[in-house]
């Protein structure tokens, strides 16, 4: 955590702050409704946008009301399911979100029919349904996909996408803002199953992980023996006469259980006359999508495909259901094997069945996935006595009930090999039950030895992170043409786009940039009631050379033009810093001038020339108070002379007025300048162009 160095003083730009901020809004310390927000250099992601399968209604979303819906600048939702999906079409359609959403294709595509389902056997009144068909129908314009390894870059943010190897689909996103790499892996396996691949190793070293802690520091038992124990349970219950309930989420690993079960009965003709049914209202549509995807799968799939399809079963029928209507041509009789959904019993078919088979010891349910805390499958885990209906019924629980984790998520030993190959400074724990959560942090702090920071906020809880780095500009243009020597000043335009900045000539600026160069010409106008020649007057003493390109018409400074039209003086000159400030000291000097009592007589007569002895004389007087009496010969002939500070000399001509000390320029330009200075004070003041010669002194009487 980082506190603000700054505090008491002007807050620093967000575009500018050295902090990330990362805030869970949900799959803080529980699992369910993930979405973690990212705030770095002013731009803001959404991770993730799903509910809470143990609530409903409003209760279900994550703490949206924390943020500023319109300020988000992007979402990325790693894979299909509820609790990482599920209030997306709430949050686009209801919200003032304006940003871009982006998945992968397969997300997509099984994204629409699963929530489509989602809205159909909610168990909820319409009040408090979330939102419509209609909504999720909206919702899916605003949708943009991605290709897994695609770089994609909106508003400065860079991101792109890995093989998640969670379900179909599923991916992890690495995030690049201004140098920083932020990986969100989302849920991930990193063993590969029967059709999915395990999760990708990035090749690129994020700065900060935002992983899954779902179980912990637990370790999962071998793919072979667990299928063979998952295998043997079935076959034991529909042995005993039993029925095999199996709640599933209609996308997932309801697809890995289908090809375990098809191939088992494949193999054991015993079996055959015992049917499988796959129980969703999703049902063909799911193998469609299935289908559709083959080459987003393992190489198992890919070859097996090239044969027969495997997902085109032998031994399992699709059973429609309908909402409201439960299951067509369905004759609940003898032993039999059922998928259903939704995979935590908290409503629809799936609690449905486990409501009538319940209490009948012959049946059995196995559940097959992670269980979150609130839910009917979580509840009868702890195997109680009875359990509660949807009607509010008490019904003994006399069926077998048996937990095989197939759930795709990483256990210990590939979330610590995953961080061991990454190296990330920072590990942030989200989506794991407080408990677990706490003891795979512990575990790693034990194995990494302070090597990796560890944090696990709670919903709501910010989490700060200072990341310093140097910003580098790139010189680009005709600015690039020659290369840079040792000690050369480098001038012109610094352009930030995005978190990139170019040096450019001014004259590359349209080439390079939507940028174009204007001139603003400044125009002011004041009264004055003065003399002429006092003006001149004034205005010589102030700055020095002034051409005379007409009687009225006179250029100060080589950049301002002044007009003088009857009792009005306009001054014209292109914008700029010094520009500006010479016009300011001019518009002061008129002002003081037009104050000043007009003279009894015309201007004092103009000198006839400069006295030089005398311009020699202050020359040397000036240069002794400015440098030291030792810097200035006492005497010279000629016009030349000479002024030594720090044994670094600088030659004057007083014929010609030019300095030249190649050694230091900065003690010649200091030099020049006030020699300019004194030689416009006491240079006898210039008639302009057509004035009539001054009058001769008077005749003594």
């Amino acid at each position: 955590m980082t506190t603000n160095p700054r505090k008491g003083t002007d807050p620093v730009p967000a575009e500018e702050s050295d902090q990330l901020t990362i805030r869970p809004l949900g799959a803080g310390q529980e699992v369910g409704r993930s979405c973690i927000m990212l705030e770095f250099k002013g731009k803001k992601i959404m991770l993730d946008c799903g509910i809470h399968p143990g609530l409903s209604g409003m209760d279900a979303l994550p703490f949206i009301d924390l943020i500023e819906a319109d300020e988000v600048d992007l979402l990325l939702v790693s894979h299909f399911h509820l609790d990482h999906s599920g209030a997306l079409p709430w949050f686009l359609t209801k919200t003032s979100f304006k940003g871009r959403v982006f998945m992968t294709h397969a997300t997509k595509a099984i994204y629409r029919w699963l929530v489509s389902d989602y809205i159909k056997v909610s168990n909820i009144s319409t009040e408090q349904m979330l939102y419509t068909e209609s909504d999720l129908e909206n919702s899916m314009d605003r949708i943009e996909t991605i290709n897994f390894h695609e770089e994609r870059d909106v508003r400065g943010v860079k991101f792109w996408a890995y093989n998640a190897g969670h379900v179909l689909g599923a991916a992890m996103f690495m995030i690049e803002i201004a140098g920083v790499k932020i990986l969100y892996t989302g849920d991930f396996s990193r063993q590969e199953d029967r059709h999915l691949m395990a999760a990708e190793i990035p090749t690129v070293h994020p700065d900060v992980l935002i992983t899954e802690s779902t179980y912990g520091t637990h370790i999962h038992e071998k793919r072979e023996e667990r299928e063979s124990r998952f295998t043997g349970l079935v076959s034991d219950i529909v042995g005993r006469g039993g029925r095999c309930l199996i709640p599933v989420f209609a996308l997932g690993r309801a697809q890995e259980l289908l090809l375990i079960l098809d191939e088992y009965w494949s193999l054991h003709p015993e079996l055959q006359d015992i049917p499988i049914y796959y129980a969703s209202s999703l049902a063909k549509k799911c193998m469609a999508v299935y289908q559709t995807y083959v080459n987003a799968m393992n190489d198992r799939i890919r070859r097996q495909i090239a044969i027969n399809n495997p997902f085109v079963f032998r031994h399992i029928s699709n059973l429609k259901v309908y909402a409201n209507k439960g299951i067509d041509h369905f004759e609940d009789i003898g032993p039999c094997v059922i998928m259903a959904s939704p995979g935590m019993m908290q409503s629809g078919l799936s609690r449905e069945l486990f409501e009538s088979w319940c209490t009948d010891p012959k049946n059995g349910v196995i559940i097959a996935g992670y269980c979150v805390e609130g839910t009917l499958a979580k509840t009868i885990l702890s195997e109680p006595d009875e359990i509660t209906t949807m009607s509010g019924q008490k019904l003994p629980l006399r069926m077998s009930v048996d937990y095989i984790s197939f759930s795709a998520h990483t256990d210990y030993q590939q979330t610590s090999e995953f961080i061991n190959i990454l190296k990330p400074p920072h590990v942030v724990l989200v989506h794991g039950e407080q408990n677990e959560m706490s003891r795979l942090r512990a575990a790693l702090e034990r194995e990494h030895r302070g090597a990796i920071l560890v944090h696990t906020p709670r919903n709501t809880q910010p989490l700060a992170l200072c990341f310093r780095g140097d910003t580098t500009a790139k010189v680009m243009g005709s600015l690039a043409v020659d290369p840079p020597k040792e000690g050369q000043e480098l001038q012109g335009i610094l352009v930030k786009r995005n978190f990139n900045y170019h040096i450019l000539a001014p004259a590359d600026l349209n080439k390079y940039t939507e940028l174009v160069q204007s001139e603003v010409t400044q125009r002011q106008s004041l009264q004055y009631a003065g003399s002429v020649p006092l003006l001149r007057h004034v205005l010589m003493q102030l700055a020095g050379h002034i051409d005379f390109l007409s009687e009225t018409r006179w250029r100060l400074y080589s950049c301002i033009e002044l007009t003088i039209e009857s009792s009005t003086i306009v001054l014209e000159w292109r914008a700029g810093p010094v520009a500006d400030m010479y016009a300011d000291a001019l518009v002061g000097a008129a002002l003081s001038a037009a104050a000043l009592a007009a003279p009894a007589a015309t201007h004092p007569p103009l000198a006839p020339k400069l006295d030089r002895m005398h311009f020699k004389e202050c020359v040397i007087e000036m240069f002794q108070d400015m440098f030291g009496e030792d810097s200035v010969p006492k005497m010279f002939k000629g016009d030349k002379l000479y002024v030594t500070v720090d044994d670094k000399r600088a030659d004057i001509d007083l014929q010609s007025m030019e300095v030249r000390c190649p050694e230091e320029p900065s003690l010649a330009s200091c030099v020049r300048s006030a020699l300019q200075h004194l030689h416009a004070a006491l240079s006898p003041v210039r008639p302009p162009p057509g004035a009539p010669p001054p009058a001769p002194p008077p005749a003594d009487s």
